[in-house]
């Protein structure tokens, strides 16, 4: 896909890989659809579009929500006229351990409400902004690409039952969805990121951000760009789909 003038919509874009991906896609000419919950949240990652010399628009929107999902796509659809891709980002974490046991004795196990809120938005909000997209893409007839955004927890990872739930999840329904949206012109993937420098991760006392990375081949975090560089893989070429990148310095989990 040749992205200049072409609508980008992407969840999560006030910070993080969401900002980092909004700036790569403004360098290459796209416009973009800021998605999060808050609109003023995203007056950097605009300002930051506005730089790269293109239209972006920013929608606050809850994405676990179905209505708000609905209303926010459709105003995408309406206000740019196209919808060509989106980028499924948006997400949380509350880990813990599936039960707690110290000395012999349980002493926790992970709540529902951890368990819960972490499938509503890493789950249910790719599900319904994925389905939106679609539906646009369909209507507008021009194809469009979809990318969810995975992890390296997708296969398993300690302390992290819901969000691993989540992570393989988005990366089968990017499978799913090439099987059944190809024939519209719709292509999908998803990408799997190891630890990466955002905010959480970046504010890590030295010594702790020492053992994150030492597992790591490459000794050191991802970078968001490189992140956001892997997304216009995906996207600008025309024959990938259904797969899953993982993109995370070497390290397995």
């Amino acid at each position: 896909m040749e992205l200049k003038g072409k609508t980008v919509a992407i969840t999560g874009a006030a910070r993080g890989i969401g900002k980092a991906l909004a700036v790569t896609f403004a360098q290459k000419g796209a416009r973009l659809a800021l998605i999060d919950l808050s609109a003023d949240d995203m007056t950097q990652t605009a300002a930051l579009c506005a730089a790269a010399g293109v239209e972006s628009r920013s929608y606050a929107c809850n994405v676990t929500k179905e209505d708000e999902v609905i209303a926010t796509l459709n105003a995408i659809a309406t206000d740019f006229g196209s919808l060509d891709v989106m980028i499924n980002n948006a997400g949380i974490i509350k880990d813990g351990l599936l039960v707690k046991v110290k000395d012999g004795v349980i002493v926790g196990k992970m709540s529902l409400d951890q368990w819960s809120s972490v499938i509503s938005v890493n789950l249910t909000g790719v599900f319904l902004c994925g389905r939106e997209a679609a539906e646009h893409m369909i209507r507008f007839g021009n194809g469009g690409v979809i990318i969810n955004m995975s992890s390296i927890s997708k296969d398993g990872n300690l302390g992290q039952t819901n969000y691993v739930a989540t992570k393989a999840g988005v990366a089968a329904m990017a499978i799913t969805w090439s099987k059944e949206l190809a024939r519209y012109g719709i292509r999908t993937g998803a990408i799997a990121p190891g630890y990466c420098a955002t905010e959480i991760l970046s504010g890590m006392p030295p010594e702790t951000l020492a053992k994150v990375t030492a597992p790591v081949p490459l000794k050191r975090l991802g970078l968001p760009e490189e992140i956001a560089q892997t997304a216009l893989f995906i996207v600008e070429n025309d024959f990938f789909t259904g797969r899953t990148i993982q993109i995370d310095g070497g390290l397995r989990i």
